[in-house]
């Protein structure tokens, strides 16, 4: 299963169960994870560090 369908599959959930509240949820929790991943190794990740 490739990582595009999970995001497919997710997506056709939502739809069929109207979950809609569920989608701001999940796009902050990548946005964050997003946000970790980049800063780990960076010259950025001491002035993100200084926001939390």
């Amino acid at each position: 299963m490739s990582k595009l369908a999970i995001f497919k599959e997710l997506y056709c959930f939502l739809k069929v169960r109207k979950k809609w509240w569920l989608a701001p949820i999940i796009i902050m929790l990548l946005l964050l994870g997003a946000l970790i991943f980049f800063t780990q190794s960076s010259a950025v990740a001491p002035f993100i560090y200084t926001l939390f």
